[in-house]
C-alpha cells in the first residue's frame, strides 16, 4: 500500500479518503501491524519516554437526563448499584489519599446535570492539593464562554468534552450544543482534552473518520480513542463491542491524523493498544459510567500504580521524580 509507505515518511498528512483506507485494514493482515509500528514510531519521536497517568475521580454516581443508551447513569436506565454525590470535604479526603501516587492531570467528572457552579467551587477547594505541576481538568456538560472562563478563574486548566458519536441519536444531546461547548473551551484558553468515542461495532468508519478530522482541526494535544463497554442494564448492551485489536487500529490511525503534542491515550487501559504508541493512560475512582459498581475503583477502574506498570512495561516513565 502506497499509503503506509507515505506514513512513514516525515511531515505526512492523512485525508480523509486515507483515513478511511488505513481504518479498513484488516486486524490479521501485515499491513495492520505495519501500521502499528508507523504510529508507534510516531510516538516515540514526538514523546520519547515520557508517560502520563491522568487520574479522575467520579463524584456524584446519579440519573442523567441526558439519557447516553451507552451510560449507566442515564436516568431511564440507570443500572448503578447505588445513588450518592461526594462532598468537597469527601472529595478532597479522595484526592490526598490518591496523592500517595504519582498521577499528572487531575479529572473532576459529574453527570451532564451537576450544578456547574457547584462544581466551580469545587475546584477552587481542591486546587490547593494539587502540585504546582499538576493540572485540574473539568469533564462536565455542556457549557457556555461564561462558564468556561469562570473554570479558568477557579484553576482549572482544561476542560475534556466531544462530540460523541451517535450524538443526538443515542443520547439526548446535540451535536450543536457540543460544538458550541467545544468553541467555549478554546476561546477561554482552556486545554481541550478530546477522544473518538464511544466506539461500537455499527459505526462506520466514514463516521469515525469525520471525528478523527474534527480533532485534527482542533489541534488537541492530549487525544484518545475508546470502546464503548457493554454495560449491563443500558439499551446499547445487546450491540456488544468492538475487540481490541480494531481498538488498536483506531488508535493507531487517530494518532497518525491527530498527531497530539503531548500524548495519546486507549481507553480503557489494554496493553495490545500500547503497541500503537500510547503513552498515557487514565486512573478512574468514583463513579463512572461504563460500571454498575457506583466506586470504579472496587471493579473496572485502574489505580495510578497500575496504569504506571503497564506504562512502564512498554518503555515510558513519569516526567518527574516522587517521593
Amino acid at each position: 500500500m502506497k499509503i503506509l509507505q507515505k506514513i512513514k515518511t516525515e511531515n505526512f498528512e492523512l485525508s480523509e479518503a486515507e483515513i478511511i483506507e488505513l481504518l479498513r485494514l484488516d486486524t490479521q493482515s501485515n499491513s495492520f501491524y505495519e501500521l502499528l509500528a508507523a504510529s508507534n514510531a510516531l510516538s516515540r519521536r514526538k514523546f520519547g519516554h515520557n508517560g502520563y497517568v491522568f487520574t479522575q475521580i467520579g463524584i456524584n454516581a446519579e440519573p442523567c437526563s441526558v439519557n447516553c443508551k451507552f451510560c449507566s447513569m442515564g436516568a431511564s436506565h440507570f443500572s448503578m448499584d447505588s445513588r450518592w454525590e461526594k462532598s468537597p470535604e469527601e472529595i478532597c479526603e479522595m484526592l490526598t489519599a490518591l496523592q500517595q501516587e504519582y498521577f499528572d492531570d487531575f479529572f473532576l467528572m459529574t453527570t451532564a446535570d451537576y450544578p456547574q457552579e457547584k462544581i466551580i467551587r469545587t475546584g477552587k477547594t481542591v486546587r490547593p492539593l494539587l502540585r504546582s505541576d499538576q493540572k485540574l481538568v473539568a469533564n462536565i456538560g455542556d457549557f457556555g464562554i461564561e462558564t468556561a472562563r469562570k473554570l479558568k478563574e477557579a484553576g482549572f486548566t482544561g476542560a475534556y468534552h466531544i462530540n460523541r458519536l451517535g450524538e443526538g441519536i443515542d443520547t439526548e444531546a446535540t451535536p450543536e450544543e457540543r460544538q458550541e461547548t467545544l468553541q467555549a473551551i478554546k476561546e477561554a484558553g482552556l486545554e481541550l482534552y478530546y477522544c473518538i468515542e464511544p466506539i461500537g461495532p455499527e459505526h462506520t468508519y466514514e463516521e469515525l473518520a469525520e471525528e478523527i478530522l474534527r480533532a485534527r482541526e482542533l489541534q488537541v494535544d492530549v487525544m484518545a480513542a475508546m470502546r464503548r463497554v457493554a454495560v449491563k442494564g443500558t439499551p446499547l448492551y445487546e450491540r456488544g463491542q468492538i475487540t481490541p485489536a480494531e481498538l488498536t487500529k483506531i488508535v493507531a490511525v487517530t494518532n497518525l491524523t491527530v498527531k497530539p503534542s503531548r500524548a495519546m491515550n486507549v481507553h480503557e487501559p489494554m496493553q495490545v493498544a500500547m503497541l500503537a504508541g500510547v503513552n498515557q493512560l487514565y486512573a478512574e475512582i468514583g463513579a463512572n459510567p461504563r460500571d454498575t459498581a457506583s466506586h470504579t475503583e472496587k471493579s473496572r477502574g485502574f489505580s495510578p500504580a497500575v496504569a504506571w506498570d503497564m506504562l512502564k512495561d512498554f518503555g515510558y516513565q513519569p516526567n518527574h521524580n516522587f517521593k
